[in-house]
């Protein structure tokens, strides 16, 4: 067995789907002529573009292969169209394979893969449109190009999100449309077209694949690699167009190279807009630093990746009048699109040769500082990222019993670690390096403080694994595969109660099927041992009397131990020898709580549809989704818990929702309060929440700040997106099978005093973070601050979350703080 783990892949051209095609040849038709009305003077539905896509395969199947690669959660289908010359065509999977050679050997590959992705945002709904045009021209005017160049085209990333935005505007748009921007279609509800049905941005999931269709469309990506990949999008209506090269900060493993062949590219992009007086711009606003992008990711996996940007989006509908007074059009969007991606394709191809050698030479670099990531925790959590791994074909293995150096994630510093069974190894020397060092680096090198997401995300911290990054060389001991399972759990005879670990989220999946089963669960809020085994706060405890009126009990708790690889400890006894006996008060019931959600205006899609996600996709547990329209109408005595997801709720909690709400928790219910959702609350001075106030420094002068100094000087009030290591009370339920620090990604530089008690996670004195931005006044108010913490009142509690341990579904270790404010805060 290799030393090095990887998910093996079926031979591509299996994946190819059959479609039905006319026995007799079909003439090449244009899009307008296939579809009845000419391109871009309506919106084309989903089904209708993939019927087009199907009519190219079908009039010229020697040069157009198509390839379904999934579907959406609402069932739509995912296509991938591949043009290039009946030669190429023919030798698709060889040209293929000799190119992903070329990650770890030289080839005599002469052929430019070009990857063109459309319509990651819904509503950025002209690029699908574009995409056809383009397909259609290739093959009619630009074929010479495709002698030497393969041409991968994506014509909708997200289906749902695009058709959600075409039927709404379709059902709003005047006949004819209407330029007036005040007109109704031109502004979308609340659950816009942006995101897919999870209300998840699927351009802000390339690296951390939590979306089925980030999942398949990365998988196909990684079989490929292209050398270069356009991701097309839209912006604010008034804003000229935007194309590489990108804007600072640039993250330090993007090569000379690829800088310099995102200006040759930009080059030829503005000979095609100067000749039509087209306004762009280039060097602003989008840099390439945060790996989750469909132009950072692919740039860390040695592509030329690039974001195109059109001004439109969902309020342009078919034509809009700017602020400039000009009229801007569905067909003006397209054709800019168009351009851009003709233009990628022709200088791809002109480039063939040297985008090879390039591409070599970016796989052949595996010379980083350092060379191993060792990492060490609980076996769940290392599963769950050799899973993601695994995704990206990224190579680890697994160490034997050793002493590693190097620098300690936990405190910054050289540090060592001891490693044993089970623990992972990721080498630096493998062909996807430049990925494991942008992922797994432990703080990210920033050449600007103006950036456009969120700075920090190293992996290690993200899973809660202890972890060391090394200088030194290192090779596999004597265990070279994954840690095996435990033994498949068997009903033991004579059980008192069987005890299961709370630490990880598939403890708490566990737990929420055996509550859907009826089964009845305790938990311990004190730790205890009890059959020499030692367990922490928070360890369940499921008792045969207490589901002694459950038919099939032991069977279908044998079924759900083994279908999340639970190992339970059997008890013969209820005595234990270190903590409270199994029927204290200290060990309680486990309540099946109902649960509701929050959503409509003023909440945020991107919360809202995390707490949807993880709720049906993760945790396995059902949620009630509410909207603000009707939520005045609703009984909250039918619901235990409530979650408030992000969103500026200051004028939609009046004073008579606000009294409603209080007099709910009065009786015993729980309030969930997420990120910006708590300033809301702050008001209230019987909720135990108070802001903190920077404190003003007097002996400083006042000094005017120069007008284009005014963005820089605001960021030293700034966090984006920094790791902080906090404080833990690892007594506190919300705490339960976390350890003393846990490291946080702060999103905000929001700041509110340390509650009277229930503080539960917190930064202490220190407002440094250990990895990412945070501005120099940021980092002073930042100090002694809440970060997850449980306000009693009446018979209820109010958790508040000041960080989201949601955000975009990436924060495995936050997870389980979820799951304890629900199943665990009582």
């Amino acid at each position: 067995m290799n030393s090095c783990h990887h998910r093996s892949h079926p031979a591509w051209i299996c994946l190819f789907v059959l479609f039905s095609l006319t026995v007799t040849a079909q003439q090449l038709r244009s899009p307008s002529e296939f579809l009845g009305y000419e391109l871009g003077t309506r919106f084309t539905r989903q089904y209708r573009v993939v019927e087009y896509y199907r009519h190219l395969a079908a009039a010229v199947p020697d040069r157009v292969r198509l390839q379904t690669y999934g579907e959406t959660y609402e069932h739509r289908e995912l296509i991938l169209c591949y043009i290039s010359s009946p030669a190429n065509i023919g030798a698709l999977e060889q040209i293929r394979e000799t190119h992903m050679k070329s990650l770890e050997e030289k080839t005599t590959n002469d052929k430019a893969i070009v990857w063109l992705s459309y319509n990651v945002h819904g509503n950025e709904s002209v690029s699908t449109e574009a995409s056809m045009q383009t397909a259609y021209d290739l093959l009619s005017k630009h074929k010479a190009w495709l002698d030497n160049t393969v041409v991968i085209i994506d014509p909708c990333v997200n289906p749902d999100g695009r058709d959600r935005y075409v039927n709404w505007y379709n059902q709003f748009v005047h006949h004819p449309n209407h330029v007036n921007p005040d007109s109704k279609e031109h502004h979308e509800p609340w659950l816009n077209g942006r995101p897919n049905h999870y209300m998840f941005d699927l351009n802000r999931d390339w690296a951390w694949l939590t979306q089925k269709e980030s999942i398949q469309r990365v998988a196909l990506f990684n079989q490929w690699l292209p050398h270069i990949h356009a991701d097309f999008h839209e912006q604010g209506m008034d804003a000229p167009y935007y194309f590489a090269p990108g804007a600072e900060p640039v993250h330090e493993v993007i090569t000379d190279w690829q800088k310099d062949f995102q200006v040759a590219i930009g080059k030829n992009h503005a000979r095609y807009f100067d000749k039509e007086g087209w306004l762009y711009f280039t060097k602003e606003v989008f840099d390439l630093l945060y790996p989750s992008y469909g132009d950072t990711y692919p740039m860390y996996s040695g592509s030329i990746g690039m974001t195109y940007e059109q001004g439109g989006s969902g309020r342009a509908g078919l034509g809009v009048i700017t602020s400039g007074k000009d009229t801007l059009t569905l067909r003006d969007r397209l054709d800019h699109h168009y351009t851009t991606g003709i233009s990628t394709v022709e200088i791809a191809s002109g480039n063939a040769v040297k985008l090879n050698e390039e591409f070599g030479k970016f796989y052949a670099n595996r010379n980083y500082k350092y060379r191993n990531y060792v990492l060490s925790g609980d076996k769940d959590h290392i599963r769950l990222l050799t899973d993601l791994l695994d995704k990206h074909h990224i190579r680890y293995s697994f160490p034997g019993e050793t002493t590693v150096k190097g620098l300690d994630y936990a405190t910054g510093k050289t540090g060592s670690m001891k490693t044993k069974k089970g623990d992972l190894i990721i080498p630096s020397d493998q062909p996807k390096s430049t990925l494991v060092k942008v992922l797994f680096e432990p703080k990210t090198r920033l050449n600007d403080s103006l950036t456009y997401d969120i700075t920090a995300w190293a992996l290690p911290y993200a899973y809660g694994l202890h972890a060391i990054a090394t200088e030194h060389s290192m090779v596999s001991g004597n265990s070279n595969s994954a840690p095996s399972d435990p033994t498949p759990f068997s009903p033991v005879a004579d059980t008192y109660a069987y005890v299961c670990t709370w630490k990880s989220m598939n403890d708490a999946r566990f737990l929420a099927a055996m509550l859907e089963k009826g089964i009845r669960v305790r938990y311990s809020e004190e730790a205890f041992t009890v059959s020499d085994k030692n367990f922490a706060s928070g360890s369940l405890i499921i008792t045969k009397t207490d589901n002694a009126g459950s038919k099939n009990f032991t069977e279908t708790l044998a079924t759900l131990a083994r279908k999340f690889n639970r190992d339970l400890t059997a008890a013969v006894t209820g005595f234990v020898t270190r903590g409270k006996d199994f029927g204290s008060s200290s060990v309680k019931p486990v309540k099946k709580i109902r649960a509701a959600l929050l959503t409509g205006s003023p909440a945020s899609t991107l919360s809202s549809g995390e707490v949807w996600h993880f709720f049906e996709q993760q945790l396995g547990y059902p949620l009630t989704v509410l909207d603000t329209d009707y939520a005045d109408h609703v009984d909250l005595s039918s619901y235990d818990v409530l979650i408030i997801p992000e969103g500026n709720y200051g004028k939609y909690l009046d004073e008579n929702r606000m009294n409603t709400l209080k007099t709910w928790i009065k009786n015993g219910g729980k309030l969930i309060a997420i990120g910006g959702s708590i300033h809301a609350l702050k008001e209230e001075k019987d909720f135990g929440l108070q802001e903190k106030q920077p404190e003003e420094d007097e002996k400083t002068p006042f000094k005017p700040i120069p007008y284009n100094s005014w963005e820089r000087n605001y960021v030293k009030n700034n966090i984006t997106g920094a790791i902080y290591a906090t404080e833990t009370d690892t007594t506190h339920p919300l705490a339960f099978g976390y350890k003393d620090t846990y490291y946080s990604l702060k999103q905000s530089s929001n700041a509110f005093e340390l509650l009277e008690s229930g503080n539960a996670f917190y930064i202490g004195k220190d407002g440094s973070p250990l990895s990412g931005f945070a501005g120099s006044e940021a980092r002073k108010n930042i100090a002694n601050t809440l970060v997850f913490g449980v306000h009693d009142y009446g018979k209820g509690h109010i958790v508040y979350m000041v960080d989201n341990p949601l955000f975009r579904g990436f924060w495995e270790n936050g997870k389980l703080i979820f799951a304890n404010a629900l199943f665990m805060v009582e």
